[in-house]
């Protein structure tokens, strides 16, 4: 499953979505909307992509990991729009017969993710002032 949406991801349906009696170890990290970065106050997210492209990148992801470690299941699905704060942005689900190479994956994914999908993120600062913030940050 690559999916963006605007709704709220519902991190169950996800997960099990990549369960399966083949793997032994499900891997889930959430992106959630933190409300200090540095000593600046965030008050919400805003994301935007460009979705043909985005999604093109996160497929390359899928096939680049799936030759990398022995994955069973895997979905990655990242919100655009609107978020507050506690809100989760981004879920990478993977399961693989081992933890260690769920742990793995699962780090290479959102590691990878956060550098090469054209997802922007931009900071609503509680100080009423707004930053577009490079991808990888």
């Amino acid at each position: 499953m690559i999916e963006l949406t605007h709704d709220p991801i519902d991190i169950t349906a996800v997960t099990e979505s990549v369960r399966s009696t083949q793997s032994g170890a499900v891997l889930v990290f959430l992106g959630t909307v933190r409300e200090m970065t540095g000593d600046r106050q965030t008050i919400a997210l805003d994301y935007d992509a460009y979705p043909e492209m985005a999604t093109a990148k996160m497929n390359e992801l899928e096939q680049e990991a799936r030759e990398k470690w022995p994955i069973d299941q895997l979905a990655i699905v990242h919100r655009l729009g609107h978020l507050e704060l506690g809100d989760v942005s981004v879920i990478v689900a993977v399961s693989c017969p081992h933890r260690g190479d769920a742990f793995a994956a699962g780090k290479w994914l959102i590691d990878t993710l956060k550098v090469t999908v054209p997802v922007w993120k931009k900071e609503n600062w509680a100080d009423g002032t707004t930053e577009w913030v490079h991808p990888g940050a």
